[in-house]
């Protein structure tokens, strides 16, 4: 398979399907977790597959099964990490709106890059329901803000010391809403924890700047994407051909 999940494919409880061993789905989901530790690209698929394991059906199990041939065929692809690259740090963050068909939450997707190198990426859905594109991605955003912090602090212990770490946003709203502190009808719904973001950008710790939607390269951890649009944001995740 050329993508490890069909753009078209709607995931549900599917009650009226026939149900599968769990036991075996939970195994298979266990083994591709540990894949999404050096496969990124496949981090969004396995966390979709892995939210039916208590009642998996025979549609969650070719979900799955598709992955597996998606990893079969892509053995020559690996994360590039080239030596002396610098240490200029940006987190891009992502989100697809109400795209879960079983609870219409929203998806984050959140990666972080030292120099050119990968270092952190996860897939997630929120934990709250999100009425709202720039609520959704402001939420996305508050947890990017958190990686770059965390970044931050990690690397000052090899007395690295970073002034500010961009994050990478294709949501104006969002971006607006980080720089402006009046609290409009629009907004003032929003948890008063994930205000910390606009707070750590007037303290200058981050930047929220502007990606188009199709640099973002986050897009790949929130959604199932088509061939064409898929092989783009890996490529620049630094999932490369091995050269032997």
């Amino acid at each position: 398979m050329k993508t490890p999940m069909s753009s078209d494919t709607k995931l549900t409880k599917d009650e009226e399907c026939e149900s599968i061993d769990s036991t075996k789905y939970r195994g298979m989901i266990g083994s591709l977790l540990y894949l999404t530790e050096s496969m990124p690209d496949i981090m969004f698929s396995v966390c979709l597959c892995a939210r039916f394991q208590k009642a998996p059906k025979t549609s969650h199990l070719e979900a799955a099964k598709r992955i597996f041939r998606y990893i079969k065929g892509t053995t020559h692809l690996g994360l590039w990490y080239p030596k002396g690259t610098n240490i200029k740090t940006v987190v891009y963050t992502d989100f697809d709106h109400a795209r879960d068909y079983v609870d219409r939450k929203s998806t984050s997707g959140i990666c972080t890059f030292v120099g050119c190198c990968l270092t952190s990426w996860f897939s997630k859905k929120q934990t709250s329901l999100a009425i709202s594109t720039t609520e959704a991605e402001y939420v996305s955003t508050g947890k990017a803000c958190q990686q770059a912090l965390w970044m931050k602090q990690a690397l000052i212990d090899y007395d690295i010391r970073l002034d500010n770490v961009p994050i990478m946003c294709d949501n104006k709203g969002a971006i607006n809403l980080s720089k402006n502190p009046v609290q409009h009808s629009r907004t003032k719904h929003i948890e008063i924890h994930h205000h910390f973001l606009r707070d750590n950008v007037q303290k200058g710790h981050i930047s929220i700047e502007k990606v188009p939607s199709v640099d973002n390269i986050a897009d790949i951890l929130t959604k199932p994407l088509k061939r064409e649009s898929f092989n783009y944001p890996r490529l620049g995740l630094g999932m490369m051909e091995h050269i032997s």
